[in-house]
This record gives C-alpha cells, structure tokens and sequence, in this order.
C-alpha cells in the first residue's frame, strides 16, 4: 500500500471559529440546507458527532457518487482541527483503501481565517494515484467551502 499526499489552503474573511463550526462541527445540519443541489442528506450512522462517530454523506440523485462514510478520528474545537477517514463510498474504492484528513482553521489578519487541508490517500498495492486523478473531489470540497463562506458572510450572526 501507498499513501499519496496533497495539501492546501485557502483564506476566508470569515473567523476561524464561525468556519469550524458550520463545516465541522454542524457540517449534517447546514450543508443540505445550503447545498441542496449536491448533497441531499448527512446522518450519523454511529456516534454524535464525537471522535470514533461514524457520518455518511448522501449525495442527489444523478452525481458521480451516491454515498461517502468518513469515521472521526480527532476533533479539537479548542484548537480547530479535526481529522477524520474515509472509510467508504460506492464507486471511489477500486483504487484506494482510506483517506485521511486533517482540517484545520488558523486565524488571520483582519479578523479572518486560512483553512489548511491536507489529504493522505492509502492506494491499494500496485496503484498509483496521480493528482489529476483526486482533482474532481478537491474542486468539489473547494466549491462547498466557498458555498459556506458565502452563506455566513450573508448571515453574520449564524454560527457567531
């Protein structure tokens, strides 16, 4: 087995606090009523939110993938960070055995924040991945950011 990494970041004029919140800590509640287009469901299968829960993410009908399991390996809301897995998902693992995550929001000047993503990728033997080959889910996971960042600039006391 491999393990493939990639990083990155991006700023938000949003508080590091209000981010972790709405894409951490209340992530099941506010994504389907934001995204609604995308993601029709998130439920915890196992657990309450808290490390070793397990969350599975339902996508609409007619995407790329119907389903994702990620299990909550840390969670750290003095510091803001959390790292989680995925454990499953109905097409993705062909090639790959888990992903590991780890998010962290760091504050910024002007009363902002910069969200720091890195990704490890547990291929299975014989694969390599490519980072072409991840492109369409960083682009998603970076468009669903930018979604919350523009729902809580739009409501300044949610999540405050």
């Amino acid at each position: 087995m491999a393990v493939t990494c990639f990083a990155q970041e991006f700023a938000t004029p949003i508080t590091p606090s209000r981010m972790f919140k709405a894409l951490i800590l209340d992530s099941h509640n506010l994504i389907p009523k934001i995204a609604p287009q995308g993601i029709k469901s998130i439920n915890f299968i196992e657990g309450d939110g808290g490390v070793g829960s397990i969350k599975q993410t339902n996508f609409a009908d007619g995407g790329h993938l119907k389903y994702l399991k990620h299990r909550i390996d840390a969670l750290d809301a003095e510091n803001l960070i959390c790292k989680y897995t995925l454990i499953e998902a109905d097409v993705i693992f062909d090639k790959i055995e888990s992903v590991a995550y780890e998010v962290k929001f760091e504050a910024s000047g002007g009363g902002g924040c910069v969200c720091k993503m890195t990704s490890e990728y547990h291929t299975k033997a014989g694969v390599e991945l490519k980072e072409e080959d991840i492109k369409q889910g960083k682009d998603k996971a970076m468009g669903l950011y930018k979604v919350v960042e523009e729902y809580l600039l739009a409501n300044p006391s949610v999540y405050a």
